[in-house]
């Protein structure tokens, strides 16, 4: 590789075997150079499943710096049925045959780079393609009999990746359970789990242990937040939950409430105080925490994280 080649992140190699997908002759090349033509572009091939030309400038692409060289561009085709948002990946390489040695010039980016094509960039490649001076130089074998033959090769760079959003969603919408519960005094069973509500893209409930759970029953009320169906999370997804557990003073609006950061998983699916109020101070009727026999709780989650996945 020269040092032009290298300022210019360009690799020029030698090959035996042709292009994979399509060869170019021009006869008579001088003539066309002196019609005045900017550029030429031959006729459709297809390769990676797409539509090409390929873009001659036989007295260089002068608006690229490309005085003095030939410029050969691959362009892509037919892209007027292809969505809006079309792009293609591709891999290209570029070639000119010398034909006294029967081996291939080849063209390409140093660095192998994958070339995007798309509704604003239809065509990619080489401003200084091969200089003049070597391509008339007969010795190169490039220009024979007023003849050449350029070449191109496409593959397809298949896009499979996915694309995973994660979000930290601030007071989303919708975002208070409220769970009332009448006849609170003739509750016997050990929890009462409020509806399902979806907050952020998570579902969530609340579950209530009305004389306590576990070493505070008979106690204290046990108040819990729960992932609903958080055993389908893909494999060590977490999902994140700023929020308040409340039980409502339905007096004076004073109410009991705390405070709870958490990433939630399938291994760690609800969240809360087993102790939440004592139930002396939750039956007192002067605190205005149960009112005609109706307690109130609530959830109010003020952060949530949420995923989105895109292919």
């Amino acid at each position: 590789m020269d040092d032009n080649s290298k300022k210019l992140g360009i690799r020029r190699t030698i090959r035996d075997f042709p292009p994979a997908h399509y060869l170019f002759k021009v006869e008579s090349f001088s003539l066309l150079a002196k019609t005045g033509v900017d550029k030429y572009e031959s006729d459709v091939f297809e390769a990676a499943g797409h539509k090409w030309r390929l873009s001659l400038y036989p007295n260089g692409d002068n608006k690229s710096n490309g005085s003095g060289f030939i410029s050969l561009y691959l362009v892509i085709d037919e892209t007027e049925n292809l969505p809006h948002t079309w792009e293609v990946n591709v891999s290209f390489r570029l070639f000119m045959l010398d034909q006294i040695r029967d081996k291939y010039l080849t063209i390409e980016d140093a660095d192998g780079a994958v070339k995007r094509f798309h509704w604003m960039k239809t065509e990619w490649g080489f401003a200084q393609l091969l200089s003049l001076e070597s391509f008339y130089n007969t010795s190169n074998g490039y220009l024979i009999g007023d003849c050449c033959i350029f070449g191109a090769e496409v593959f397809l760079m298949e896009r499979n990746c996915k694309w995973e959003c994660l979000s930290m969603i601030k007071e989303p919408e919708d975002n208070t359970i409220t769970f009332k519960m009448d006849n609170f005094s003739k509750l016997d069973k050990k929890y009462y789990e409020s509806s399902v509500h979806t907050i952020g893209d998570s579902k969530w409930k609340l579950t209530v242990y009305p004389k306590g759970n576990v070493k505070f029953k008979g106690k204290a009320l046990s108040l819990f937040l729960e992932l609903v169906e958080a055993e389908k999370l893909p494999p060590k997804r977490k999902v994140y939950a700023e929020y308040k557990l409340r039980v409502r003073n339905q007096i004076n609006g004073n109410h009991m409430e705390f405070t709870v950061e958490r990433w939630f998983s399938a291994t760690s699916v609800n969240w809360g105080y087993p102790q939440f109020i004592a139930l002396k101070l939750l039956h007192d009727a002067s605190k205005g925490y149960i009112v005609y026999d109706s307690l109130i709780v609530e959830a109010e989650i003020a952060l949530v994280s949420k995923v989105k996945r895109f292919s």
